[in-house]
């Protein structure tokens, strides 16, 4: 049986995004990051100060990696780039699909050993065209294919388990990975089977006792998993679309969630204030940092 609760968090941040998605946390620095994909904005807000930045993109992006104090590792919908934090200036390095204009990244995730796992879509959403990439130290392998809308990217923390979606399949599958390379180890099975339920499977992320936390994008709720794939509690959010959740504080006990609009009428948006904003669930958590991208 699931436990349900009512939402009794807070918004972070009420800039309305049409697409939030990929929010990551920095602990050295307290600071929350996370894309408008389709507004081409990359957003900063630090916990301590309450300090709020907007920083526009030249191209779409969906996912942000640390790599140390100056540098952070994007993926777009031209491949990968470094980001000096500082200046804000791209530098490339590395392609992901050059041959597949029509393509974007969508959702993505660093493993501890400090490689990236990134997928891609068409921008159009078309079926099956795009795929799940593996990304270290500058090489691209493709390790998933015929995707449609990537996402629920994530792992265990000993990095033995890897998690991914197709969002137009809705089905949550759970692969063996190898620790030291982050590559997949055997074949994926399918963990959690949400075909007929509402909404779709959007981002996760997994906390430090190896639950899963999944924003479900049209019901309006964050899920938590046990690794065994039973849904043991769902939080209700104040958005229909919750897009990808992270930790985030100090400790890592709270878990933020970004939102969207895309899609909405004038009328649902009126209804729901929040879509678009980061949000925070004000429930404790057990959470951990997402590892560094090794460059």
């Amino acid at each position: 049986m699931t436990d349900i609760y009512e939402f009794e968090g807070k918004t972070l941040c009420n800039t309305n995004s049409v697409l939030g998605e990929g929010p990551t946390y920095d602990p050295d620095s307290n600071t929350v990051w996370w894309f408008n994909i389709l507004g081409k904005e990359l957003h900063e807000l630090n916990l301590s100060t309450g300090a709020k930045k907007v920083h526009p993109l030249p191209v779409m992006a969906s996912v942000l990696a640390r790599i140390d104090a100056g540098r952070q590792l994007i993926a777009t919908e031209e491949g990968l780039f470094v980001r000096d934090i500082a200046s804000g200036n791209l530098t490339f390095y590395a392609a992901l699909e050059n041959d597949r204009p029509e393509n974007r990244s969508n959702d993505g995730r660093t493993h501890p050993s400090g490689a990236l796992w990134i997928g891609t879509m068409s921008k159009r959403a078309e079926n099956q065209a795009g795929a799940i990439y593996h990304v270290a130290s500058g090489k691209v392998t493709k390790i998933f294919n015929g995707i449609s809308i990537p996402n629920s990217i994530c792992f265990s923390p000993d990095g033995t388990v890897g998690y991914y979606t197709d969002s137009r399949i809705n089905r949550l599958m759970r692969v063996m990975v190898d620790p030291l390379t982050g590559l997949p180890s055997g074949e994926p099975i399918v963990l959690v089977d949400s075909m007929d339920e509402p909404g779709d499977i959007d981002g996760s992320v997994v906390d430090a006792d190896g639950y899963i936390w999944n924003s479900r994008w049209g019901a309006g709720v964050v899920d938590r998993y046990n690794p065994d794939g039973l849904r043991i509690s769902r939080y209700k959010v104040p958005a229909v679309q919750p897009s990808c959740p992270a930790f985030i504080g100090v400790n890592a006990d709270r878990l933020a969630v970004t939102t969207a609009w895309e899609g909405l009428d004038e009328n649902a948006r009126s209804a729901q204030p929040s879509a678009g904003a980061l949000l925070e669930l004000g429930i404790d958590v057990k959470g951990v940092f997402d590892p560094v991208y090794v460059i």
